[in-house]
């Protein structure tokens, strides 16, 4: 039997304990109450009175009547550990998070309950602080390669620009990369493969930013040199070693992120010297340019950087990797899988190719594009010329304001920003068109083979054998009349194309190999590609003359072409030495200025009307209007 004063001091401890405990009958009502569950309840209390939980804790915890009445344990956990919120009503100041209790209730014999209160509001705000700090971070970070996203590169940028110089801090660049055939690799071989080839470059780009290598350039010192579970650098989570730094000197931002698609963004902090920037650049192209095997296959993807260096950071974040990007598309337009440094002129020139692409797309829709046509004679026996052997199409375009624009200037554009399939689309619509009418109206002058060059643009739409199907029935011209010509890299290079001139081919469609000149690399490969005709490079031909290796390249060609039943085309002839050249290694036709330029329809209907079907043997024609 528990003794009185055992009992005083049960009592003082329960009233004194940290946690609210209240003891009520089986229906709720309240035998014995301590000061903290007091305190916790009198706010659901309308009247000020405390006697039965069970209607204290009614609207914010109803279920707790039936739960004590279906407990058929003699003794025993009823609940634990039931958070609730109060209502703001019940008294939370403005602005201050909603007081939460947790309620426990036990059973502790046949006749009463003991319910278990406590203050939880500042755990539940931890923990609502924790899983903020959380979704903050998956916020920041790219799901497929597990590094740092564009927003928090963003972020590490602004840092990098709001900091006070400092001579601890050196210098930080920020480099683009961005690849150079991914898009096609994506839509040739699938995105569950372009996905996976991203995954393999971003490891890449992890090892590569991670090795020891005195990275950021700083002087041997016993103090700054990292610990032995460290590397210098980029950490494998993409951001810059913190182990590796001077004490003196702020925190190493560096970081590399995966920025969209296959772009990635390296930020180097804390350079000693702007070249190293380059170096860096340098050593991750040449990681990138190593073949990656995936899905059972040899995937090549080399890479374009541009480089932004501190001194030339101006503007904010997206100000920076605009300029980044626009030392990309430089490096991509000298080839691609180079490296690129900002310079202020860029700017003004991507600005130029921005207003060149916007009167494009009008130029598109108002008709200021046309059609011009340059012959291609076929070099007959005894010196003599066919002139109406073919002619090939080519776009130009007539500026309402700066008169004709050089295809040099727009095609490029065309292509970057996907209006080349349109472009080439019309061309070959008009094209079409006119060669019918030349049919009609020029007899037995008329030419006798319209070439016409597509892109990959083109041949990658779905359907577009079936469009250009439709367009030569359309207007009635035979298949074997219509030549499309595409370059030597891209049928070289792509299966998707190569399958797209399969299907045209069979069609009755003419191939054509442009730009052929490439060496006996080529030459070997020759016969896989579905081809009819091979147009020999103007940077051979324009040397033929002068230069015995490329005549000997020229002789491989034709004699390579013409056992694989095929013809050749030399381009670019512009003096009579180089005429005779081809025409002495057995070239089937010739273009070139020696013969015309190209000209409108219409003046090329009167050269063809003024023209006998053969030429004498000197190759020289009469002037005639551009």
């Amino acid at each position: 039997m528990v003794s009185e004063h055992a009992y005083e001091a049960l009592m003082q401890f329960l009233y004194q304990a940290p946690i609210g405990l209240v003891q009520t009958t089986l229906c709720g009502d309240i035998e014995m109450i301590n000061p903290m569950s007091a305190n916790l309840l009198m706010p659901l209390s309308s009247d000020g009175g405390l006697d039965n939980l069970f209607a204290l804790l009614e609207g914010v915890a109803p279920q707790l009547r039936g739960m004590a009445a279906a407990a058929a344990l003699p003794s025993g956990e009823i609940c634990q550990s039931i958070r609730v919120t109060l209502p703001a009503a019940c008294g939370a100041l403005p602005g201050t998070a909603p007081q939460v209790l947790s309620i426990g209730l036990l059973k502790l014999d046949a006749e009463r309950l003991m319910a278990v209160l406590t203050d939880v509001t500042r755990e539940v705000h931890r923990e609502q602080e924790g899983l903020q700090r959380k979704l903050n971070d998956a916020a920041l970070i790219d799901t497929l390669t597990q590094l740092p996203n564009r927003a928090a590169m963003r972020e590490c940028i602004q840092k990098l620009l709001a900091r006070k110089p400092s001579s601890a801090a050196r210098g930080f660049a920020v480099l683009l990369l961005n690849g150079d055939r991914f898009k096609r690799l994506n839509d040739t071989l699938g995105p569950a493969v372009g996905d996976a080839l991203i995954g393999m470059m971003a490891d890449r780009l992890r090892t590569a930013l991670r090795q020891r290598d005195r990275l950021h350039a700083r002087p041997r010192d016993p103090r700054y040199e990292p610990s032995s579970d460290a590397v210098d650098g980029i950490d494998a989570a993409g951001r810059g070693s913190a182990s590796a730094q001077a004490p003196e000197a702020p925190p190493d931002l560096s970081m590399l992120a995966s920025v969209g698609g296959d772009e990635f963004v390296v930020v180097l902090d804390h350079l000693r010297h702007p070249d190293r920037a380059l170096v860096v650049a340098q050593r991750l192209q040449a990681v990138l340019t190593q073949p990656f095997l995936v899905a059972q296959q040899q995937v090549h993807c080399s890479v374009s950087i541009g480089v932004v260096l501190q001194a030339h950071a101006t503007g904010g974040a997206d100000t920076l990797l605009q300029d980044a990007g626009i030392a990309v598309a430089e490096a991509k337009l000298h080839g691609g899988g180079r490296c690129v440094v900002f310079e202020p002129e860029m700017q003004q020139r991507a600005e130029r190719r921005a207003g060149i692409e916007a009167e494009l797309r009008v130029a598109l829709q108002s008709g200021q594009l046309f059609v011009v046509y340059q012959p291609v004679v076929g070099l007959m026996p005894g010196g003599l010329l066919d002139c109406s052997a073919s002619v090939e199409a080519l776009v130009r375009w007539r500026h309402p304001v700066r008169g004709e624009v050089p295809p040099v200037e727009f095609i490029g554009i065309a292509e970057d920003c996907g209006l080349i399939g349109a472009l080439g689309d019309f061309v070959l619509d008009t094209a079409c068109r006119q060669f019918v009418k030349w049919q009609l109206t020029l007899g037995d002058a008329a030419p006798r083979l319209l070439a016409v060059n597509v892109s990959r643009a083109q041949l990658a739409q779905p359907g577009w054998v079936d469009a250009v199907l439709h367009i030569v029935t359309a207007v009635g011209i035979a298949p074997a009349q219509l030549q499309l010509e595409v370059t030597e890299s891209l049928a070289g290079q792509d299966e998707l194309v190569q399958a797209r001139l399969t299907e045209l081919k069979a069609l009755g469609i003419k191939i054509a190999l442009d730009d052929f000149g490439t060496g006996y690399s080529s030459l070997a490969s020759l016969h896989l590609l579905p081809v009819d005709t091979v147009k020999i490079d103007r940077s051979f031909v324009s040397r033929s003359a002068i230069s015995h290796h490329h005549r000997v390249l020229i002789d491989a060609t034709v004699r390579v072409a013409h056992s694989l039943g095929m013809n050749t085309v030399a381009e670019g002839i512009e003096t009579v030495a180089q005429a005779a050249v081809v025409r002495e290694l057995g070239c089937d036709k010739a273009q070139g200025y020696l013969y015309s330029r190209p000209m409108e329809a219409s003046a090329l209907a009167t050269w063809l009307n003024a023209t006998s079907a053969v030429r004498a043997p000197h190759e020289k024609v009469q002037p005639q209007s551009h």
